[in-house]
């Protein structure tokens, strides 16, 4: 079994309590794996014992391609890229948790400290574009993994793939949750300004100790806020994404939110329902135990009120909405809130007119 630095080993079980700085709470074997193995206290620990700390890896994603496609009607894009697999961020709730199985290892603790990189993603974007039968379409940076976790402060892979698009006056959009973002408006702020770019602003509570809980290495709300007000002022329209709401946990906060987010120059809003897939569920039931037990049993009757009865359902068009008159009223509290806080800005137009291949770009011929 292969040890991380700190003693550790890879997609195995970590005893309790959790590693500090960490969002899940165990370390389950993936879905895919022969055996599972789990940590469980058989009495002899010291339950003052200190809380261990996990060091992060990072191991190469050898990913031959960059620009992944989805067909899923729930999102307005059918291309994105992200630059890593695996997010330090650690959201206990985060929906790419699951695809950390498939590479071997847990959606737990695996997800947030075994952090694959692509090295070679600018590259790779460079290749893509340079295609003769390449047509522009619209690209999301982060989709799936924050884009500017905290291991992008060192490597910039992001920044570089940012470097491509501006050479290519390709459009592009992003989300994020990290004020590291704000880095790199020498690169954004220009194609602002020839209107190639769009972002938004991931977040989830003005409480910043549910926050420090929930996303424990992510920016602290007013570190949020302040990156939406610099990406405004630099011309960059941004949305404002309140992702997840979790029924009697968050929601009581939609109206303040919003309209801490507009004062703050968002212009756009959305939401995204609390989504519990596969590992996930049991991630989330462990984190509410821990850190909100009084708060558990409300939290997840009003989730399968929402869901049909069920933990989650997956169904397009109500996975990110849930159904049911809780459901509604969430709806309806958003809608009024965005109208009153000016949030229902139009949705930024891509123009791919001026895309073009710089001077002396070698294109790749055809094989056929």
């Amino acid at each position: 079994m292969t040890e991380r630095p700190g003693g550790y080993a890879l997609n195995a079980p970590i005893q309790t309590p959790p590693p500090r700085g960490r969002g899940a709470r165990s370390n389950l074997s993936g879905r895919f794996e022969a055996t599972s193995r789990e940590a469980f206290d058989d009495g002899w620990s010291d339950g003052d014992a200190t809380p261990p700390t996990l060091a992060t890896i990072v191991l190469k994603d050898t990913s031959r391609s960059i620009i992944a496609t989805n067909n899923s009607p729930d999102i307005s894009f059918d291309q994105s890229i992200n630059t890593y697999r695996g997010c330090e961020h650690g959201c206990v709730y985060c929906y790419a948790r699951p695809s950390h199985a498939f590479l071997g290892y847990s959606p737990g603790l695996d997800f947030e400290s075994v952090i694959f990189s692509k090295p070679d993603a600018a590259a790779l974007l460079e290749a893509a574009f340079n295609k003769p039968g390449y047509r522009p379409r619209p690209i999301m940076i982060g989709a799936n993994t924050d884009a500017w976790q905290p291991l992008e402060r060192k490597l910039e892979t992001t920044r570089e793939i940012l470097k491509v698009f501006a050479r290519y006056k390709h459009p592009v959009s992003f989300i994020t949750k990290s004020a590291l973002v704000l880095r790199d408006l020498d690169i954004l702020a220009p194609m602002a300004r020839a209107g190639l770019v769009s972002g938004a602003i991931s977040l989830t509570t003005l409480d910043r100790k549910l926050a420090r809980d929930l996303e424990p290495r992510a920016a602290a709300p007013h570190r949020r806020l302040e990156t939406i007000k610099g990406l405004s002022e630099a011309g960059i329209p941004v949305t404002v994404m309140m992702a997840p709401v979790i029924p009697g946990l968050n929601d009581h906060e939609i109206e303040a939110l919003l309209d801490t987010a507009a004062a703050a120059g968002a212009r756009r809003a959305g939401y995204v329902l609390l989504r519990l897939p596969l590992e996930i569920k049991d991630l989330f039931r462990d984190w509410l135990a821990d850190k909100r037990p009084d708060s558990a049993a409300r939290v997840l009757s009003l989730l399968r009120q929402m869901r049909g009865g069920k933990d989650y359902d997956a169904s397009w068009g109500t996975r990110g909405r849930g159904t049911g008159p809780y459901a509604e009223l969430i709806a309806a509290r958003f809608r009024a809130a965005v109208k009153r806080s000016g949030l229902d800005g139009a949705r930024p137009v891509p123009d791919f007119a001026g895309f073009e291949r710089p001077l002396g770009t070698a294109v790749q011929p055809s094989l056929f």
